[in-house]
């Protein structure tokens, strides 16, 4: 197995902060996306690594783990566990061609092969653990998913490339940027037989939509005329599933809000269930008047401080 240094494949140092390791995974997962580069099977495999680096390095335990073991490092606790109990196994007496020291230095195949190759060299191939092989579950993977939010407002399909496999799998309507959900058994191999691991899939939403969201509701300042805000009337409101009727009351002030109830985002994995969406209104004044306009406006204006 080649081992792969993440930190290389990030383009950091080894001393790289946590900041410096998000933001170094944020311009390279941007850059690889699948999305973007829909034909270049290189550019995959990179976002793949990349995927892969990120989601170790932004582990402090899996980070401590990768900087002491290598390629190893999914393995480090059964080689602490390992190494007590050969050290047990010495102390008894069985283990007998150790004269102190770490038993486990200089132990062919650690840090360069497989670590079934690493036990099998201490152990020999017939290694057991209680009576049966040992048998280690799969790592954790860790993948991101960029999408658009007029893409989540309805449930739809859509097929990953984790390993080299194809994974085809259904992104609930309603998902939210950094939520996180999991998919089981579709990790890393297990060890001797183990399960394989589960994939976490992050996802970052990028608002492509004049709406601002917050949970299921939605949010957009719509412009109305001054005479409409005076005189009251109708207009059309844009929506995510097309455009609404909505009633302005005589008199409306600029960021009076008005709730359309229903017209929201999707609620996450209700269905049928949708939040609201709130306008508030602000006021146009027109431009470039004319003579006459102008003439209408000061009447207006003494009509009304006579009133007053």
């Amino acid at each position: 197995m080649k081992f792969i240094d993440y930190y290389q494949v990030l383009g950091l140092e080894k001393d790289a902060s946590e900041q410096d390791i998000k933001k170094a995974y944020r311009k390279l997962a941007r850059k690889f996306h699948p999305d973007l580069n829909p034909n270049n099977p290189e550019a995959h495999k990179k976002f793949q690594q990349i995927n892969e680096a990120h989601e170790v390095l932004s582990d402090p335990e899996k980070r401590k783990k990768y900087d002491q073991y290598g390629q190893n490092w999914q393995h480090a606790d059964q080689y602490e566990e390992a190494r007590r109990q050969q050290g047990q196994q010495y102390q008894g007496g069985f283990g007998g061609g150790f004269s102190g020291g770490d038993p486990f230095e200089g132990a062919e195949g650690f840090g360069t092969g497989g670590f079934s190759d690493f036990f099998e060299n201490l152990f020999g191939s017939g290694y057991q653990q209680r009576g049966q092989s040992a048998a280690f579950r799969g790592s954790d993977i860790q993948a991101s998913l960029q999408l658009n939010l007029s893409q989540v407002y309805k449930t739809h399909k859509r097929t990953l490339t984790i390993n080299g496999k194809n994974i085809r799998l259904s992104i609930p309507a309603g998902v939210e940027d950094g939520q996180t959900i999991r998919i089981r058994g579709h990790g890393s191999e297990g060890f001797n037989g183990g399960p394989r691991g589960d994939l976490y899939i992050s996802f970052e939403i990028i608002n492509d939509t004049p709406f601002r969201r917050d949970g299921a509701n939605l949010y957009r300042e719509v412009p109305i005329d001054m005479y409409t805000a005076a005189l009251g009337g109708e207009i059309l409101v844009d929506t995510f599933e097309g455009k609404a009727r909505v009633r302005v009351k005589a008199g409306t002030q600029g960021g009076t809000t008005v709730k359309l109830k229903g017209k929201g985002f999707p609620v996450y994995k209700k269905e049928g269930s949708f939040g609201d969406l709130l306008i508030s209104y602000k006021i146009r004044i027109p431009e470039n008047l004319s003579d006459r306009e102008k003439e209408l406006l000061k009447e207006l204006q003494k009509l009304r401080s006579h009133g007053s």
